[in-house]
Parts: structure tokens; C-alpha cells; sequence
């Protein structure tokens, strides 16, 4: 029965480990701005002239002096591999360099994929140089850290760094194997006439050999620490940073909110008089001439007209009184969700299926909860109502460019024609018998308050697919 505790007990702590890993390296996305800056420095300000500096002291020893040629004759295989290998890694770096030097013109997706292609091509080129200098004794082997800080200066994201450093130290542990494995074989071969041109080094008594495998291992642990390290590091000022630009985001947005807000009260309350007073003296006028039926018909249309402009009016107030709300850090996908309820309550059966389709390392957004709400509920209204309240409604939230949130709500219904795609966001257009034509307006206009953008796609096979685009930072952007 305790065996059976004990091991209940160790599975929930390996669970809570998980959990806690997961939320420590949990992918912060990628701000262009920041990565394009940080290449800008790293890679164009310096790795791209260290790089060209280390193919051509690389290629001199291997292709002109015959340095390494002495000491890996009885290698030349090994040799000729490594220079070729050299050679495709010139090549590679050749191509690297010019989309480096012209990032300007290259997406975030393929630049990305460049910087982590050449940061571990330089780890796994390090090793090779270090398969041809003493492996595990190569002086090279102090430039390992040095490659391990650069990582993590420009890998935006935590797990491919790690990633990165683990197969570069793994790369460097099987040079250094390999190395030894050869210089063993050949003391095996080795006779009494050649034995004079083998480096003493490979003669090892069992303490030296002994004294070696541990100053390995030394080795090999040190860089994992500097892994780890730069790892931690990493993620400690990249939250940092997020809370930093945060907090400006909120100061920023409560004060445009609350401008907003007062503008539209105020304008709204210099409306109001005026329009009570067109509304009394029409009143009057049709008391007075209650005989006359033309002008009391259009002493009507003038109140009616008033009414109508006094309901809008209510309807900015109120919407003023939302602008004064709190600015705070919202997940997009908890609003669609609680939406979700709403629309189609848990309680009751409903023809409609939802579909959720969620990605990782969703950045929060920075606003009043009720204008995100207003968005989500608008679009499954809309979806709904398109489907005449039965079909399959498919959600979608990602992670898109330049630190922003990407919105997807496709239905099933019968779409909308491709003419009719800019006309839908305009106040009161509708498609539908009893449709008020201000749902969609309204997301438009949310959307736009938070520098967003909405449009519609035609969905694959039918209906209709609703793309929102919501930034998460608009304020602030912090330099290097």
C-alpha cells in the first residue's frame, strides 16, 4: 500500500514539475522589431567578420599549410572530410550573409530560420575544427561559451536555444570521442619503425588516462551549465522586458481610452440640450396647429427624427462610460470561451458544434475586457445567424507577426459574395431579413480602436471565415 502511495506521490510531483517547466520555458513570441535589431547587432555587426575571419585562418591551415597535414597524415580520410565539410560550411555562410545583409526584404519566418540554421552550423563547424586539434584537449574548446551567450542573444526562443546548445555539446563530446577512438587504433597499429612520428600524447598510462576522462567530463558539464545559465538568463530579462513594456501599454492605453471617453460624453451632453429644446418646440408647434394635418405630420417626422438622434446619443454616452473602464491584460482566448457560453449556454442543446483550435505562447492583450467581448460575440452571433442556428463553427486563435493576435471564426453557412465583402462592416448594411446591420460595424470599430483590422474570407468548400487582427503591443517598442 505505501509503494503504492509513494509512487502516487512521485507521479504528481513529476506532473508539477512539468507544469513548472512548461511555464518557465514557454515561448515568449517573437517581437520583429526587437530580433531584427538584435541580428542587426550580432550578426551583421560582428558575426558575420568573425565568421569570415575564421574560414579564412580555418582555410589557410587546411587547404594551404601543412600543419594539420603532419599530424593527421596517418588521418588524411579525416582530414579530407573535415575540408569539405569546411567548404559546404563557406558555402552555406556565403548564402546566410547575403540574407543577413538584405533582412530588410526578408520575412520574420525565413529569417528566423537563417539565424537558427547558422548558429547551430557554427557550433557543429566548431566541433569539426576541434575533430582536427587534440578533440577534447583543443584550445578551441573555450570558444564553445562564447558561441552558447551569442545564441542567446539572438534565438528568440527559449526551447531552440536549448535545443541548439544540447546538439552543439553533443556534437563537441562525439568529435572529441572520435578523436580519441582513432588515436587509440593507431597506437594498437603502431610498430617499432614509425613510432617516433606519433605524438607522445596518445601514450597514456591508466592515471593520465584516468586524469583525462575526468577533466572531459569537467568539460562537457561546464558547458551545459553555461547553457543552462544563458538559458535562465534569457528568460528572466525577456519577462522583464515584457512587464516593462507592459506597464507603459497600460499608462498609454487607459489615457487614450479615457480621452476618448470624455470626448464622446462631452459631446454628447452638448447634443442633448439642444436637441430637447428642437423637441419641445416641436411639440408645441403640433399642440398649436393640431388642425392643420400637414404640419403635424411633419412636426412628427421632426420628433421621431429627434428621438432617434437622442437614442444615439444614449447609445455614445454609454459608450463613453465603457471608455472610462479599466485598461487590463486580457487572454483573447478566455473572453472566446466565456463568449462561447454565452452564445450557445452549456444547459441547452444546441445544432451547432464548436470547433477550438488554440496555439501556444498567445501574447495577452492590452484593453477594456467589454470592447474583446463586443468583437467575439458580434462574430458568433453573426456565424450563427448565417447557419440559421445549425452547422459547425471552427475558432482559431494564433500568434501572428510583429507581436499580435490572429482571430479566426469560420462557419458553415452559405458565405458571402466576394461584392459584399467591404460593404458588410458598414453601419446598418445587412444581409439578413431581420438583421440591425450594427454587429459587424461594431467589431470594425473595436477592432480599429486598438490599431486591429478585420476583413472576411471566403471559407474552404462554404461559408464564410472572419480574420481579426489584434495587436498586443501598439505604444511602446524597446530598443537594444
Amino acid at each position: 500500500m505505501s509503494a503504492v502511495v509513494n509512487l502516487e506521490k512521485a507521479r504528481q510531483a513529476w506532473a508539477g514539475f512539468l507544469v513548472a517547466w512548461q511555464r518557465w520555458t514557454r515561448p515568449t513570441p517573437v517581437d520583429g522589431e526587437l530580433f531584427r535589431r538584435r541580428v542587426r547587432f550580432v550578426e551583421r555587426g560582428l558575426g558575420l567578420w568573425v565568421k569570415a575571419a575564421l574560414l579564412l585562418i580555418s582555410g589557410y591551415f587546411l587547404f594551404v599549410s601543412d600543419s594539420f597535414y603532419k599530424v593527421m597524415q596517418p588521418r588524411e580520410d579525416l582530414l579530407n572530410v573535415v575540408r569539405s565539410f569546411i567548404v559546404l560550411y563557406g558555402v552555406l555562410g556565403l548564402g546566410a550573409a547575403f540574407v543577413i545583409l538584405g533582412m530588410r526584404s526578408v520575412s520574420l519566418r525565413v529569417l528566423e530560420r537563417v539565424v537558427y540554421t547558422q548558429v547551430l552550423l557554427d557550433g557543429i563547424v566548431m566541433s569539426a575544427l576541434c575533430l582536427v586539434t587534440l578533440g577534447f584537449d583543443s584550445s578551441l574548446f573555450w570558444l564553445f561559451p562564447a558561441l552558447m551567450v551569442r545564441a542567446a542573444l539572438v534565438v528568440p526562443h527559449v526551447d531552440v536555444q536549448a535545443t541548439i546548445n544540447v546538439i552543439v555539446v553533443g556534437a563537441y563530446v562525439t568529435a572529441g570521442l572520435i578523436e580519441r577512438g582513432i588515436g587509440l587504433e593507431e597506437r594498437n597499429q603502431i610498430d617499432s619503425v614509425n613510432i617516433t612520428r606519433v605524438s607522445t600524447r596518445l601514450i597514456e598510462t591508466p592515471d593520465a588516462a584516468g586524469e583525462s576522462a575526468e577533466a572531459v567530463l569537467l568539460r562537457v558539464l561546464l558547458l551545459l551549465a553555461v547553457a543552462a545559465c544563458c538559458a535562465g538568463v534569457r528568460v528572466m530579462l525577456d519577462r522583464r522586458r515584457l512587464e516593462e513594456i507592459e506597464a507603459r501599454e497600460f499608462g498609454v492605453k487607459e489615457e487614450q481610452l479615457r480621452a476618448a471617453g470624455r470626448l464622446a460624453a462631452e459631446i454628447a451632453h452638448q447634443l442633448k440640450n439642444p436637441l430637447g429644446i428642437i423637441n419641445n418646440v416641436a411639440y408645441t408647434l403640433q399642440r398649436s396647429h393640431k388642425t392643420d394635418a400637414r404640419i403635424v405630420e411633419q412636426t412628427g417626422i421632426i420628433r421621431e427624427e429627434v428621438m432617434r438622434s437622442d437614442r444615439i446619443l444614449t447609445e455614445l454616452m454609454g459608450y463613453a462610460q465603457l471608455a472610462e473602464g479599466r485598461v487590463e491584460r486580457v487572454q483573447l482566448t478566455e473572453v472566446l470561451d466565456h463568449c462561447v457560453a454565452e452564445v450557445w449556454p452549456p444547459g441547452v442543446e444546441f445544432a451547432v458544434r464548436v470547433h477550438r483550435d488554440y496555439g501556444p505562447a498567445i501574447p495577452p492583450l492590452l484593453g477594456h475586457r467589454g470592447h474583446y467581448a463586443e468583437i467575439c460575440a458580434n462574430l458568433l452571433t453573426n456565424a450563427t445567424e448565417a447557419m440559421n442556428g445549425q452547422g459547425e463553427v471552427f475558432l482559431s486563435v494564433h500568434a501572428g507577426d510583429d507581436y499580435s493576435v490572429v482571430l479566426r471564426v469560420r462557419d458553415t453557412g452559405p458565405g458571402i459574395p466576394a461584392e459584399l465583402h467591404q460593404r458588410i462592416f458598414e453601419s446598418y448594411f445587412t444581409t439578413k431579413d431581420r438583421g440591425t446591420g450594427l454587429g459587424l460595424g461594431i467589431v470594425k470599430h473595436n477592432c480599429e480602436l486598438y490599431g486591429g483590422s478585420v476583413h472576411v474570407e471566403n471559407g474552404p468548400g462554404s461559408g464564410a471565415c472572419f480574420v481579426v487582427t489584434l495587436p498586443a503591443r501598439t505604444a511602446m517598442r524597446l530598443r537594444l
